[in-house]
């Protein structure tokens, strides 16, 4: 059956089964004749008949691929009336159904990563949420703007993607969020194609960076569960995760990153088992004057695993902290390299700065310069040694004794022993 959602095969078997086997009823003694189940038939038909329209038009939205998994519906959200979401750190979440799923992916544009991931959801006709780091999309603009002609919603992840970002001095922050903005809307070339979506990057959230993004307008984004696609894990791993962690909530926000080869190779999988398991994935725009709010219910918004009414923001997920990427990238642009050491711990980074400076880069650590070359030529003077008591060899190869004292390359001071 072209473009149906899975499942809807055996729901209208059941349907006709149970339509074809139950018929109204005369009771023995002649009464008045019961309304028996089958008097529910005909609005399951006019449900199921939308629901195999919906599934017709995804079908039809999707050239070469009438099997495609799809985008099943589009939800407008107002970021003023939910300005938080995402059961990872808060109560609510997206409006969603069981079985309902939004992808979301964090730190791009990368072309090498962010291309083939965007041509493997335009082969199934998905639509997702891209959170943008602001110095990938100044290096990356025609990316950028491959993202939203491909009818993607595009939002902000800061400029730099600080890992410690609910620390940083308030100006800082600010200066983050505003020109991760900036560039990402530089790259679009209209405002009004950016989304007034953020994620604070390492789900490291603080009351102060919630106010600062509350006070643009813009709703903060955490995710109902990741799929550590930033580990040093393999992809089928990335798949595992993925759909067990779906499995056990039915539905929500999934959290994967752009620049990860990992999850380029994983994406197909977890569409295909997606389809495969009857889920159907829903993408979300923000509300415009001209585009209203998709009409909800509070109750809606708080899924059934939020058993608390009084639930706290979280500053971080249980058990969840960004790790170090598989490998340094030490041949990609300096904006790669920027986002990759900025995801380092903090211990690491100023020892990882070091390699990651051209070798002739003077800096300072305690006031004092320091070159990052490790040449022997630039080593301090040595150890001497006295005349005529050891060989030296020279440029010939042969061995003669020393006519004057000969620094050796190692210590601190040359002294005479």
């Amino acid at each position: 059956m072209p473009a149906m959602c899975h499942g809807h095969s055996r729901i209208k078997s059941l349907f006709m089964t149970r339509a074809l086997t139950m018929s109204p009823s005369r009771p023995a003694n002649g009464g008045p004749m019961r309304r028996s189940r089958a008097g529910y038939a005909p609005a399951i038909l006019t449900a199921l008949g939308l629901s195999l329209a919906a599934g017709a038009a995804h079908a039809a939205g999707c050239p070469g691929n009438p099997d495609a998994l799809g985008t099943s519906r589009t939800i407008v959200v107002d970021p003023k009336e939910h300005p938080r979401i995402g059961t990872m750190q808060y109560r609510e979440t997206l409006p969603l159904e069981d079985h309902e799923v939004v992808l979301t992916f964090d730190d791009g544009p990368l072309p090498a990563h962010t291309n083939p991931i965007l041509d493997t959801l335009a082969a199934e006709c998905v639509k997702a949420t891209f959170f943008m780091v602001g110095r990938m999309a100044k290096v990356y603009p025609q990316d950028v703007r491959r993202v939203h002609d491909a009818g993607h919603t595009v939002a902000t992840h800061s400029e730099n993607h600080p890992l410690h970002f609910g620390k940083l001095p308030p100006e800082r922050m600010a200066a983050e969020i505003d020109d991760g903005i900036a560039h990402v809307t530089a790259a679009l070339g209209d405002p009004a194609k950016l989304a007034p979506f953020f994620r604070i990057p390492g789900l490291r959230r603080a009351d102060n960076v919630e106010a600062e993004l509350a006070q643009r307008g813009i709703m903060t984004w955490s995710a109902d569960f990741p799929a550590d696609d930033w580990r040093h894990i393999s992809s089928a791993q990335v798949v595992q995760y993925a759909l067990s962690r779906l499995e056990a909530k039915g539905k929500g926000v999934l959290l994967l990153h752009d620049i990860q080869p990992r999850t380029q190779a994983a994406l197909p999988v977890i569409l295909q088992q997606l389809k495969a398991r009857g889920y159907r994935i829903v993408h979300v725009v923000p509300a415009t004057p001209e585009r209203p709010k998709t009409a909800t219910v509070p109750s809606q918004w708080v899924p059934s695993w939020i058993h608390n009414s009084n639930v706290s923001a979280k500053k971080r997920p249980d058990g969840f902290a960004f790790g170090a990427a598989a490998a340094s990238p030490r041949h990609a642009p300096r904006s790669v390299r920027s986002v990759w050491l900025a995801s380092q711990p903090a211990r690491m980074r100023t020892s990882l700065a070091v390699l990651h400076q051209p070798a002739d880069t003077r800096f300072r650590i305690a006031a004092k310069p320091l070159h990052a070359s490790f040449s022997a030529a630039k080593k301090q003077p040595g150890v001497t040694r006295k005349p005529a008591t050891s060989p030296v060899r020279v440029d010939g190869g042969a061995s003669r004794p020393a006519a004057r004292p000969v620094k050796t390359g190692s210590g601190t001071n040359a002294r005479t022993i």
